[in-house]
């Protein structure tokens, strides 16, 4: 078998699409997550997903209920991956921190003490970005946003320094002697840096793996630039397998340049599967979330986005849209009209619907078309066979390493995508039938780091901040 493919599965408990919660059978009630959690943990564990994605967000408002639901009230990441830890044994569980709102040493103690109880299964998913919600929250912009990308070097190379404050053989127990530690195999940290300044040594033990591995989540240059030299997992959102080429080379060019591997970050991009035993069923699931998402005037008591109109729609595909009903069918005179853009919304809609212009029983529609342009989700629609030749394609161009799973709502979708698009995976011999490690990084096919009080990690201030200057404004 060629590599498998990586899959990981993001948890939002409220659903990845704004109208996801509206489903029938949907998850509703952020206040019950634990019971959906624990669902999709089995799930995702039974069909041997590499691991389990918990994203973090540090503000709330009610501009959030129709744009990203699920944002508006969710469990803190490392709390629900100590949940997730205690009701699973194999899968890897990745917690969500923001470098510019924490400490270094605080997420390295929890970080190294969830890798500790999991035997080796957690990583976390470092987000740099400020917010004006979340500095309210803080108090202050800890972290100046033109320099948010220093910062986080800063704190890589920091938690890295304070996970091996400890050797892993630092623990002697020597029972005769009453010796229980080589006090040469405790080394103090004592980072010093433009921003971050932690004394160490961490007092809680090595992690399992060493390092827990850093997966960061943009496609900015900035972002794309720090995941070269510091992540071990890129999650970037690809339009096409060409772009995921292109950027696989750039994050290369990044790691190559840091001393590092081209082949030390895996590129993975998110996607929506919709998926069916069938493929007008997995159709018809989509249309119900497309018939749901409110739009136009089915305002439902609060502020619609304002990609979310008829006129805002009209703006972007450079065609009038005036006495146009969102219902109505999209004649081939009116899509002559469309611009570029609106020709690929228009491909879009057809791909996922099996809709079509002037066809009397599966038209394409104004709100069709107002929804692809609404929601700029990574969907694909079909059954097994279609969503695996998807991933397959992308992976065997070199686009991409994997996929991080986003379902629609829970738990129906993902439950799918498990029982039907994974076995499928592994009759085709795209992904392992089972865990063949005990580990994250073994799952992800990742060496496990030398301490780097043994083996120094080799960056001075100027290399690290080296060419920020030359990709910060597009962070």
């Amino acid at each position: 078998m060629t590599r498998p493919i990586v899959l990981g599965a993001m948890f939002r408990a409220l659903g990845a699409y704004p109208s996801g919660w509206r489903h029938a059978g949907a998850h509703r009630d952020p206040r019950a997550d634990a019971t959906v959690l624990r669902r999709t943990a089995k799930l995702a564990e039974a069909a041997g997903l590499d691991f389990l994605y918990f994203g973090e967000w540090l503000s709330t408002g009610l501009d959030l209920e129709h744009r990203d639901p699920y944002l508006l009230a969710r469990v803190d990441p490392l709390s629900a991956v100590t949940f997730a830890a205690g009701i699973t044994r194999r899968i890897g569980l990745v917690g969500t921190i923001n470098a510019s709102y924490s400490g270094p040493y605080a997420t390295a103690r929890a970080t190294a003490s969830s890798d500790v109880l999991s035997s080796g299964r957690v990583a976390i998913g470092l987000a740099v970005s400020s917010d004006t919600g979340a500095d309210a929250n803080f108090g202050a912009a800890p972290v100046p946003a033109d320099r948010r990308f220093e910062h986080a070097e800063e704190f890589v190379d920091a938690l890295r320094s304070l996970w091996d404050s400890w050797d892993d053989d630092a623990f002697v127990a020597d029972r005769s002697t009453g010796r229980l530690i080589d006090a040469e195999r405790l080394h103090a940290t004592d980072f010093d840096g433009d921003f971050v300044h932690v004394a160490g040594p961490l007092n809680a033990p090595r992690p399992p793996q060493g390092h827990p591995p850093i997966i960061h989540a943009g496609s900015s240059a900035a972002s794309l630039r720090f995941a070269g030299r510091n992540a071990d997992v890129a999650l970037v959102a690809i339009g096409a397998p060409s772009e995921g080429v292109a950027i696989r080379r750039e994050i290369a060019e990044h790691a190559l340049a840091a001393g590092r591997s081209a082949e030390d970050v895996l590129l993975v991009a998110p996607i929506m599967p919709i998926v069916a035993d069938t493929v007008p069923e997995s159709w018809a699931i989509f249309d119900e979330l497309v018939r749901l998402l409110p739009v136009g005037d089915d305002n439902a008591g609060g502020a619609l986005p304002s990609a979310r109109s008829l006129r805002s729609l009209a703006q972007v595909i450079d065609t009038p849209l005036t006495n146009v009903e969102l219902d109505e069918p999209v004649t081939r005179r009116a899509a002559a009209r469309f611009n570029e853009y609106g020709q690929q919304l228009l491909a879009l809609v057809a791909a996922r619907t099996g809709r079509s212009l002037e066809t009397a029983d599966r038209a394409i529609t104004f709100r069709h078309v107002l929804a692809t342009h609404a929601v700029p989700a990574p969907v694909i629609v079909g059954d097994a066979s279609s969503v695996a030749d998807h991933f397959e394609e992308w992976v065997d161009l070199g686009a991409v390493d994997g996929f991080v799973v986003q379902s629609p709502f829970l738990p129906a979708p993902f439950a799918a995508f498990t029982e039907l698009v994974v076995p499928e995976l592994v009759r085709r011999g795209r992904f392992r039938s089972g865990y063949e490690g005990r580990t994250l990084r073994e799952h992800l096919g990742l060496g496990r780091p030398e301490n780097t009080h043994r083996v120094p990690l080799v960056r001075t201030a100027a290399q690290r901040f080296a060419g920020f200057d030359e990709v910060v404004g597009a962070s």
